[in-house]
């Protein structure tokens, strides 16, 4: 186990899969910084915690489990007609669900932030109804990140080794390494979206770009066919260049803004 965890291929895969559970985060912690943001100022940072440890936990054990969760590819309902054809499966019926909430997640957000212009109003915007219901909506939310992530991650180390234990525990060290990475950051995220409103915006439109990515995802999962027409998958690294060089555009107006502050 030793040497095979010390040898150049897997300490190459290790970061590889590292990276790519990080990046695939990104999404899991701009929606717990939203539903962290939700709950009284004490509970936010302990929300945000237990969410990502919770999703590590669950992570690793659908990670044990990782070959019946292929299973989940397995077509259960075939539709042949004239203008469609799809063959549905359990994993695109998952993306297609969480793609439909945050959806509507993300939409609901961003109009309750843009009729908020009264106090009134504030006092009745929409909250989870306690602690335990933001950390369900997170675990909800992470499972599907969760199928999208590890399935990939399943196809990466395939013949990595021809010991299935020595790949499991590869990509559960990786899962750790990136949770922590997280921990680590998610709270300075959120205190950073909270505080300036043109974030919170920017990070529930992103929710909106996410989830049209996990309904068309759901679409190439089922092998969709629309007019003759098959769904292509949507690669994920246009998405995530468009949340960097927004951000970046974002950070630049914000501090303009503090220099225009100062001055005055």
């Amino acid at each position: 186990m030793l040497e095979f965890l010390l040898s150049g291929d897997a300490l190459m895969a290790l970061l590889t899969l590292t990276f790519l559970e990080i990046i695939l985060g990104i999404d899991n912690i701009l929606f717990i910084s939203i539903s962290a943001g939700k709950l009284p100022d004490h509970q936010r940072k302990k929300a945000t915690n237990l969410g990502l440890l919770l999703a590590l936990v669950q992570r690793i054990i659908l990670l044990i489990f990782v070959s019946y969760l292929t299973k989940l590819q397995a077509p259960f309902w075939i539709v042949e007609t004239s203008w469609i054809s799809f063959s549905l499966n359990v994993q695109s019926v998952i993306l297609f669900a969480g793609g439909l909430f945050l959806l509507y997640k993300g939409t609901t957000e961003i109009m309750e932030k843009l009729e908020a212009n009264t106090e009134e109003h504030l006092k009745k915007a929409k909250k989870p109804k306690s602690f335990k219901g933001a950390i369900l909506q997170i675990l909800v939310i992470d499972l599907v990140f969760s199928i999208d992530s590890i399935l990939t991650a399943v196809g990466m180390t395939n013949g990595l080794s021809s010991n299935n234990n020595h790949t499991l525990v590869l990509m559960i060290i990786a899962v750790v390494i990136s949770i922590i990475v997280m921990i680590t950051f998610a709270n300075k995220i959120r205190e950073v979206i909270e505080r300036h409103p043109s974030m919170q915006i920017l990070g529930l439109a992103f929710l909106i770009l996410i989830a049209f990515l996990l309904v068309t995802e759901a679409a190439h999962v089922s092998q969709a066919i629309v007019f003759n027409n098959e769904v292509g998958v949507i690669p994920k690294g246009y998405l995530y260049f468009a949340i960097a060089f927004s951000l970046g555009v974002e950070i630049i107006n914000i501090r303009m803004k503090k220099k225009k502050s100062k001055k005055v």
